[in-house]
């Protein structure tokens, strides 16, 4: 089969468009998925760069987000049949086939069916994107109706789905962006009130929004510094939840304890990187509810562009780039 192999880390040029074995089922409870997209993620460019998660298991394809035709199952699925249509977050770390590919195997429990009016493209945008934002809001934010949330980040893959289920839940969503242009887009999403990143200090600007109140969760996508700052626009008692790591200031911890601010990490890997099943079925089942929300019309994922497979090098360059809106995806079939 064709795929994208990377034989050692390293820049773009690793990213190699070769033909390798289809795989094989690993167990009775796998199945085999003839591909037709897969999502390109930050993630995969940083491991790409730095495989530490893998660095016993190249070569490898990557690619964590994938959708596709269920071409064969194994004895023990009960759960789909040949030609179900599927998606899923499964592979791509090095220790699991990933789906830059023709083909890869996963396990039953693991996938579910596209939702219903998506394409095969926009369901391979979702996985990554979608999980984590729910995680970050509802499992370790806590989010509820009639609370406010501000959500950095909110032009991302997956800043926008954040903002649409904050709004979901019944909150009040204030949100930042990079540009007038992506302000415009957040606010159609749903977004109460848009901040661009270099026309105010959103610290202040939230602070005013709220009558000095500050929010009650702050989801931050970005990183950098903007973890720490967000500590003094957020209320006394709140949450601030990062995907990314922080250093922030002895001064900055101080206004956070003193604040008495609740600080947590999302980090979606965790369960395939612990080998937690329970936990990548609940997984699973956010899938389950996106598709749900898709097919309700009350979700909408943006892909910006569709390449095909052998542009994966390019794919990457883009995200590198960061001037991308929404999510990147690759064509395979």
């Amino acid at each position: 089969m064709k795929a994208i192999q990377m034989a050692a880390a390293g820049g773009v040029d690793v990213l190699q468009f070769v033909d390798i074995p289809i795989p094989e089922l690993p167990s009775p409870n796998h199945m085999r998925v003839k591909l037709s997209a897969a999502g390109i993620n930050p993630l995969d460019t940083k491991l790409r760069k730095s495989p530490g998660l893998f660095p016993n298991n190249l070569p490898c394809v990557l690619g964590c987000d994938g959708a596709g035709i269920v071409e064969t199952v194994g004895e023990n699925v009960t759960r789909f049949e040949p030609g179900d249509e599927v998606y899923f977050f499964n592979g791509g770390l090095g220790n699991e086939p990933g789906n830059y590919a023709e083909y890869t195997v996963v396990d039953q429990d693991f996938a579910t069916f596209t939702p219903r009016h998506a394409t095969m493209e926009e369901a391979a945008a979702l996985p990554l994107a979608l999980i984590t934002a729910w995680e970050a809001l509802l499992d370790r934010g806590n989010l509820l109706e009639g609370q406010t949330v501000l959500i950095h980040g909110a032009g991302g893959g997956v800043g926008h789905l954040a903002v649409q289920i904050a709004k979901q839940a019944g909150a009040t969503v204030l949100a930042t962006v990079g540009s007038l242009e992506k302000a415009a887009w957040v606010t159609s999403l749903g977004a109460d009130r848009v901040f661009v990143y270099n026309d105010v200090e959103f610290s202040t600007a939230v602070l005013d929004w709220t009558n000095g109140r500050g929010v009650d969760l702050v989801f931050d996508t970005v990183g950098s510094d903007t973890f720490c700052r967000s500590f003094a626009c957020t209320k006394v008692y709140g949450r601030v939840v990062s995907l990314l790591q922080w250093n922030c200031s002895a001064e900055e911890m101080k206004l956070a304890r003193t604040r008495n601010l609740s600080l947590a990490n999302e980090l979606m890997l965790t369960p395939t990187l612990l080998n937690m099943h329970d936990q990548r079925v609940h997984q699973r089942r956010i899938l389950e509810e996106g598709a749900r929300l898709i097919e309700a019309d009350k979700l909408k994922i943006k892909v910006s562009h569709v390449l095909p497979l052998e542009q994966a090098a390019q794919a990457h360059t883009m995200i590198e780039e960061g001037h991308t809106t929404g999510k990147i995806v690759l064509k395979i079939a």
